[in-house]
């Protein structure tokens, strides 16, 4: 069933044109995820669905009483407001109808007869109500969100207004899966998480009862999550089926047939031409009108034709050209038994790591572990406590750091690449233009340039000088997924080492030859890439699963063994299920007497005896499970 449909969508920012005759269908339970480049308007579609935005063309329809969710800025939470209020807030409307059954439960004990009946009736619907909508399951959704995304109690416990972007905008994601609209709208929902966060959100969202819709630019994230991918490109939509690695290969086919349709249709619009041509001179060489009028009717043929579109199979992506310095020494980073902590915490305990030549290494773990500060003790911008690190002879380091400023926000785009360099502007120009910067957009102030384009000027100053080691902390941030593509491409023919931190998978994936995780203050390396270093992790998990006795790895020869341990471990198991059935039994007795009881008094005995016999039930089921192990 149709949960939303976009019709003939049209949208303008003054006279420009962003949406262009937009129409696409999203069912109920469809995981999509919206593809494009940056600018390209999916952040405005997002906003146009949710009806955030202002006035555009068109209709988007919505299934009657469908409710949409989505985080659009940062709120304004009152100067004492905690993580765990901001969090609690998802649940108002439970709040409200358990503040309405507070004062009935109040009322109740002060009124007879028919108020009383009536106020029963209120009290009994208002508590169904409250059970459809998952009230008795707030705790349980509240550990499991906070748990996923890693918010620990002394992170709840923390003021909202203290928080980082970035932490404020997790809060804000926390909050809104808590709500669990029909519609869930996600603009670039990894961003701010590390890689536990986001493999928990992927098998959240996989398994989310409602509507997805996703903006990103996580290519590994849509593979695992989207069940359709929804192109925007050059104004226009065009929906694909299956995850993002099915899309890429719908759209190679679908461009190399329309490049051969294209062909096809031009050899004809050709021979036309040749031929109303030709129609032409003889009509004029004979005078004959009919030759003409032959012409005429081609050329109206010509006219009325559907033209196909040129594919655009060269898109505009950096053009990067990086030639590494002189070889560096065979041994580039030497961290030996480093040890570093701020404050109370301890970031690197006697950690080690060995940087080759040659080596393109994926630095990771989670927020807040030390992965920035390794980065800058290599860099020499924080020293170690104890321990020593070697870098190695004839390094030429380039570094792009993960939040890019400038000493000078109010220069342009031209002279901020020209400070340190001796070119003339037209060289520089010439350069800049493998980075994207074309015409006037170099004498854009730096201070109003997005993050991707702070990324794309600091590379393009870092790599017009010869480099040997690269270093980059989360390079793909603020990219699309075209200029993340020409990126890797670049970076695969690097002669160079490198060393990155990153929490794009696919990324980790095209580039990388040995990951190295922070953890717990170690440097654990994995030689090769994500998928390899998931496939260790999982080894090392079921190591320490238990293991089975030696008496049960005995020969199938052998006779077995009575056991008697077994002989009343069976026993007892009997007794608990007899017991567990007798207490079910109960509870449902009560659940009938309640129904059809009308005194508050007694209802609330019931209550605390079904409450009572519940809790014993629990504690019978948790035995008995622990019997069957």
């Amino acid at each position: 069933m149709i949960a939303l449909a976009l019709n003939n969508i049209n949208k303008f920012y003054g006279g420009t044109k962003v949406l262009d005759n937009i129409t696409l269908e999203i069912n109920e339970g469809d995981k999509v995820g919206i593809v494009g480049k940056n600018g390209a308007g999916k952040s405005t579609l997002l906003k146009l669905i949710m009806g955030i935005e202002g006035e555009y063309e068109g209709n988007i329809i919505y299934k009657k009483g469908i409710r949409l969710g989505y985080v659009d800025q940062i709120p304004s939470y009152n100067e004492d407001s905690t993580v765990l209020d901001v969090l609690n807030a998802a649940f108002e409307e439970h709040s409200n109808i358990l503040n309405q059954m507070n004062i009935l439960e109040k009322d109740l004990a002060h009124l007879v007869d028919l108020n009383l009946s009536k106020a029963l009736d209120k009290y009994s619907n208002l508590q169904e109500q409250y059970e459809q909508m998952g009230g008795y399951e707030i705790e349980e959704r509240m550990n499991k969100v906070c748990v996923g995304l890693d918010f620990s109690q002394t992170f709840k416990e923390r003021r909202f207004t203290s928080l980082s972007g970035g932490e404020k905008t997790s809060v804000l994601l926390g909050k809104l899966l808590l709500q669990a609209p029909d519609i869930l709208l996600l603009d670039e929902p990894s961003n701010h998480l590390d890689l536990k966060s986001i493999e928990w959100l992927e098998n959240y969202l996989k398994e989310y009862k409602g509507t997805v819709v996703i903006v990103s630019h996580d290519r590994y994230f849509l593979d695992k999550v989207s069940s359709k991918i929804i192109e925007i490109e050059d104004m226009k939509s065009k929906t694909y089926l299956g995850n993002y690695t099915n899309y890429v290969k719908q759209k190679e086919t679908d461009l190399l047939l329309q490049q051969q349709a294209y062909d096809n249709q031009q050899k004809k619009i050709n021979s036309m031409e040749e031929s109303i041509k030709r129609l032409r001179i003889w009509g004029a060489i004979g005078d004959n009108e009919s030759l003409y009028k032959k012409a005429a009717s081609m050329e109206k043929r010509l006219d009325k034709m559907d033209k196909i579109d040129k594919p655009k199979l060269n898109k505009e992506n950096i053009k990067l050209n990086i030639q590494a310095s002189e070889r560096s020494g065979k041994d580039v980073v030497i961290l030996k038994d480093g040890c570093k902590t701020f404050g109370d915490k301890i970031l690197l305990q006697k950690a080690n790591f060995h940087l080759i030549n040659g080596e393109k290494i994926a630095l990771i773990g989670n927020n807040g572990c030390g992965k920035s500060t390794l980065i800058k003790i290599i860099l020499s911008e924080y020293n170690l406590d104890c321990g020593e690190i070697n870098i190695g002879s004839s390094l030429n380091i380039g570094y792009l750091p993960q939040n890019v400023t400038f000493s000078d926000e109010n220069i342009t785009v031209l002279e901020c690449f020209k400070e340190n360099i001796w070119l003339t502007e037209g060289k520089a120009r010439e350069y800049l233009s493998k980075f994207l910067f074309f015409g006037e957009s170099v004498f854009k102030k730096v201070k109003s340039l997005s993050g991707g384009e702070r990324s794309r000027l600091v590379l393009a100053k870092l790599l017009f000088h010869e480099v040997n080691l690269l270093i980059l902390d989360e390079p793909t941030n603020h990219l699309d997924i075209p200029s993340r593509e020409a990126l890797e491409e670049t970076l695969r023919q690097f002669k160079g080492s490198i060393l990155f931190v990153s929490h794009d998978r696919y990324f980790i994936n095209s580039l990388c030859n040995k990951i190295v995780e922070l953890k717990d203050g170690n440097l654990i390396p994995y030689e090769g890439d994500y998928e390899y270093y998931k496939e260790k992790c999982m080894e090392q998990s079921a190591m320490y699963k238990p293991l089975c006795k030696v008496d049960d790895l005995t020969s199938h020869n052998k006779k077995p063994k009575i056991n008697s341990n077994k002989i009343n471990t069976d026993k007892k198991i009997k007794t608990l299920e007899e017991n567990i059935d007798h207490i079910e039994k109960e509870i449902e007795n009560i659940e009938e007497e309640m129904n059809l009881c009308r005194d508050y008094g007694k209802l609330n005995e019931f209550y605390n005896k079904k409450e009572d016999l519940s809790l014993k039930l629990e504690y019978l089921l948790e035995e008995w499970m622990e019997l069957q192990k």
